[in-house]
C-alpha cells in the first residue's frame, strides 16, 4: 500500500478533508463496480489506496458543487415563475 500524504491530497479537494473523503469513497466505489483504474495497480491493492493515488496525481478531481447548486436553484426559480 502506498502512503499518500494529507498535505499532498488536501489541495486536490479544495482544502476540505470532507470533500477528500467523499471523492476517495466515490472513486473506490466506482472501482469496486468494475471501472478501470487510471493508475498502474495490482489486484491486491486496496481500492481506497488506488483511489487516493489517482487523486494525488490529478487523474481524479473534485467538481465545484457550489456552481451546480447555484445553477439548479436558478433553474427551479425560473420554472416556478413560468408555471404561475
Amino acid at each position: 500500500m502506498d502512503y499518500q500524504s494529507l498535505e499532498n491530497l488536501l489541495p486536490k479537494a479544495n482544502g476540505s478533508v470532507y470533500k477528500l473523503v467523499r471523492l476517495a469513497a466515490s472513486r473506490a466505489l466506482e472501482l469496486s463496480e468494475g471501472k478501470r483504474s487510471l493508475v498502474p495497480s495490482t489486484p491486491t491493492d486496496a481500492l481506497t489506496s488506488v483511489a487516493l493515488k489517482e487523486i494525488a496525481i490529478g487523474r481524479v478531481v473534485a467538481k465545484e458543487s457550489s456552481d451546480q447548486l447555484a445553477e439548479s436553484t436558478e433553474e427551479e426559480t425560473t420554472s416556478k415563475e413560468t408555471e404561475s
